[in-house]
């Protein structure tokens, strides 16, 4: 088992103090914090190893290319892809998406034909799809939700049918934590002939990750959200897909001939991954997956267990505190949403700034989720590994202290 406090010491961000108070960071399903040995690699890379990949003949390209598809190959391993071939570089799971949709959504949606999303999408993974459906005369279809927030199956199962030709789902959703039932969801997709794109932004930094195991033909994650560089992403994609689709942009790198009047598209995953990579943020990837790897994934999830187990029932607990979701803490991985009374979110998430706790506020760019909650915004407190249980007291201490500042508003 780790030591939890010697971990918060590689976290030089949570060393300090905000608005006189020490820092509860917990914001984290927005982005996470880095650890000194990414910050190092990065700063490592720029000082000794810059130079442009692929291209240079001369020893230090050399050197910047055998670090990028390392990378690549860390990655692979870390979702356990069959080939390396079936890992692209992007800047993260909303480019990731968008390719996805831009390409095999372009070259195999027809009208008439169906694309199957939850309705606890985040925006990156609803708005591609019905942007797509919109420009192919398709049908956009939503399951709907239980109670308490998890992807219905039955409902799925309904909604599924032989006229499905994606299925978008995330693994992890960002309100309300739910985990997404992926290996079933991907059977019922595979036994219509459709294929399943699962945007794991929220899972990369919270559970470990099998890309074949779940059955994904496609799945996509952020460097930022798992201890990474911003601006740096992962599309993995079934090599056999990957090598039908066409070139999602056009330039340098991603070509083998040009001619005046036609050219040739490089093999996967370098027909992805068109320009100048971003080859830094690569690098400080693959130093973030060896730092999970190191504290080990099965434990980080054993981690955000005790810490919401030690959460959820003291905001549930607090008159006037509204926990969207399940009330199960279990069924919170990393994330809880909730609201103070008849207080604007946004206001509530002022206060505990001025607490030292910096959480979210809005609709978490899931607008049509926080809509059938009830509501238009919620606060949400998002945590990582690094956290501890003096952060969710600070966060209680704080919720309560605004909850007294605001009686005579509270309704």
């Amino acid at each position: 088992m780790p030591n939890w406090e010697l971990v918060r010491q590689d976290f030089s961000e949570l060393h300090q103090n905000m608005n006189g108070e020490r820092l509860a960071y917990l914001d984290n399903a927005a982005t996470s914090l880095k650890p000194t040995s990414v910050i190092d690699r990065l700063v490592s890379f720029y000082q000794r190893e810059n130079a442009n990949v692929h291209r240079g003949t001369y020893q230090l390209s050399f050197k910047a290319t055998a670090e990028y598809e390392n990378a690549r190959k860390i990655v692979q391993r870390f979702i356990n892809a069959k080939s390396s071939r079936e890992i692209i570089f992007t800047r993260g799971t909303t480019e990731s998406i968008n390719l996805i949709a831009s390409t095999y959504g372009e070259q195999n949606i027809e009208s008439g034909d169906e694309i199957v999303i939850s309705l606890a999408e985040h925006h990156s993974n609803l708005i591609p799809w019905q942007q797509l459906a919109i420009r192919k005369k398709a049908v956009l279809k939503y399951i709907n939700l239980t109670p308490t927030g998890e992807i219905d199956l039955a409902d799925a199962k309904q909604k599924i049918t032989a006229k499905t030709k994606i299925v978008a789902v995330a693994h992890i959703g960002n309100v309300l934590g739910n985990v997404s039932p992926i290996r079933e969801l991907a059977g019922v997709a595979h036994q219509n002939g459709a294929i399943i794109v699962v945007d794991g932004a929220q899972a990369a930094c919270h559970v470990p990750i099998d890309v074949q195991k779940l059955a994904a033909d496609f799945y996509a994650f952020s460097g930022h959200k798992m201890l990474g560089p911003t601006g740096i992403g992962v599309l993995y994609g079934n090599q056999q897909l990957l090598e039908q689709m066409p070139p999602y942009q056009f330039g340098g790198e991603m070509i083998t001939d040009v001619q005046l009047d036609n050219s040739q598209w490089d093999q996967i995953p370098y027909k992805f991954e068109a320009g100048t990579p971003n080859i830094a943020g690569a690098v400080g990837l693959a130093t973030a997956i060896k730092y999970l790897e190191q504290v080990g994934m099965t434990q980080i999830r054993i981690r955000d267990t005790k810490l919401m187990a030690y959460l959820v029932p003291k905001l549930i607990a607090i008159p006037g505190v509204k926990v969207y979701g399940s009330q199960n803490p279990q069924q919170h991985v990393g994330v809880v949403s909730f609201n103070l009374g008849t207080l604007h979110p946004h206001d509530v998430a002022t206060a505990l700034d001025m607490e030292g706790v910096a959480v979210r506020a809005g609709h978490h760019c899931a607008e049509p989720l926080v809509h059938s909650l009830g509501t238009n915004a919620t606060v949400r407190a998002s945590l990582a590994f690094y956290n501890n249980q003096a952060d969710c007291d600070q966060l209680i201490n704080a919720i309560k202290e605004t909850k007294e500042f605001f009686k005579g508003e509270l309704r």
